[in-house]
């Protein structure tokens, strides 16, 4: 599905600013254009990818982003909104979900209640730390818009809103993220391809000292195992150089140049926003499960979870829709037995350190506030690397 680029020019004092809405439905040209994906590398993972090995794999799930890229200096705008949206845009109805924090530094709003009801009511957008108040507003301004007569403002009430700090590379403290882009994003989404690296939310984000961003993969069970999809998209800005680890190899640790430039390079880790869905009907705290096994696919990738890192996931089911919804009677709702759960369980740790690489591999280098420079991890050397120690696989697509 091709999608159009939405360009709205808005003015911040004296400044333009563009906003390319990026939605995931994209050609196969748009989505080279924004960045290699690491299979086409040469590096190997385990597991089967659904078609587009993205999220959107999840049948009727929706990805659109907001890209904010405008002016240089003091004033440099590097961000920009990222959108989920469980069933799509033409729907509100809840869906069954579960979330874990691995490290509390951090914030995704309206946690309390998926926790308390295992319920998420509407999609879950990205940003970074200082946007999180007027995306949360913007979703509920947004379904009262698009679902007039409706209840509306009560099903997307508790907003569910994810964030992670790009100050490095972008003017965080000037508050550039409004409540259009959120509605672009939203607005944007679409199934098929997602672009990755420096789009949406991620657009000013590092991972491993290196450009990171956005990331996506998905694992598609065999039928014996039920023949379900996971798919998973990440928010990648955390960890330090000296910790990536790809495929096995110590990357960081052979590619130990091309730090962040500006200054001495901030020893403080960053955050990780970790969004897994699944087609699979799970019960809520089945989900919980899944989100508590997203840290050992970040630890594949070298991530310990520092003290400084918001390491927060939320997993959900696009199963159920009728049970989700109820209001009163009985509700009745499928689920894997337990027992059943861990080809479930392996397509999640699988799918997120897959993500995480996508980010990198996507990622471009990116210079943004007060001439700060994020490099982006250079596919040569990456390649060199894996041949190095035996892990180089011929590239192929997806």
């Amino acid at each position: 599905m091709t999608a159009a680029l939405l360009l709205v020019v808005a003015l911040l004092g004296c400044r333009p600013r563009a906003v390319h809405a990026a939605p995931a439905g994209a050609t196969a040209t748009e989505e080279r254009q924004h960045g290699t994906r690491a299979r086409a590398l040469g590096v190997p993972f385990d597991g089967t990818p659904g078609p587009h090995n993205a999220i959107t794999d999840v049948a009727g799930l929706e990805v659109g982003h907001a890209t904010i890229i405008a002016g240089a200096g003091d004033h440099a705008v590097r961000t920009g909104v990222t959108a989920i949206l469980p069933r799509g845009k033409r729907s509100i109805v809840p869906a069954f979900a579960g979330w874990f924090a691995l490290n509390g530094n951090g914030e995704m709003t309206g946690t309390t209640w998926i926790e308390e009801g295992g319920l998420l009511g509407g999609p879950v957008l990205l940003t970074n730390t200082n946007s999180v108040g007027v995306v949360r507003d913007a979703i509920v301004a947004w379904g009262i818009a698009r679902f007039p007569g409706t209840d509306a403002a009560w099903e997307l009430g508790l907003p569910v809103v994810g964030e992670t700090y790009d100050g490095f590379l972008n003017d965080v403290d000037g508050f550039h993220v409004t409540r259009e882009h959120a509605f672009a994003a939203l607005d944007s989404a679409a199934s098929g391809p997602v672009a990755e690296g420096n789009v949406g939310g991620g657009t000013g984000m590092m991972a491993y000292q290196f450009k990171g961003g956005i990331g996506t993969a998905s694992r598609r069970l065999s039928v014996d195992a039920g023949g379900h999809t996971v798919g998973v998209l990440v928010q990648a800005n955390y960890g330090q150089r000296d910790e990536l680890v790809i495929a096995g190899v110590p990357v960081g640790r052979e590619i130990a140049d091309l730090l962040p430039v500006r200054g001495e390079p901030d020893a403080r880790d960053g955050s990780i926003i970790v969004i897994v869905a699944t087609d699979a009907p799970l019960l809520p705290h089945q989900l919980k499960r899944l989100a508590r096994r997203v840290p050992l696919g970040i630890g594949r990738v070298g991530g310990t979870a520092h003290n400084s890192s918001g390491d927060i996931f939320l997993a959900l089911s696009t199963a159920n829709a009728d049970a989700a919804a109820a209001k009163d009677g009985l509700a009745r709702a499928a689920f894997v037995p337990n027992d059943a759960l861990d080809p479930l369980l392996t397509a999640t740790v699988q799918a997120t350190e897959e993500a995480i690489v996508n980010a990198l591999t996507a990622a471009e280098t990116m210079t943004g506030v007060r001439g700060s420079t994020a490099h982006a991890l250079p596919h040569a050397r990456l390649r060199a690397a894996l041949k190095k120690y035996g892990r180089l696989t011929e590239g192929r697509a997806r």
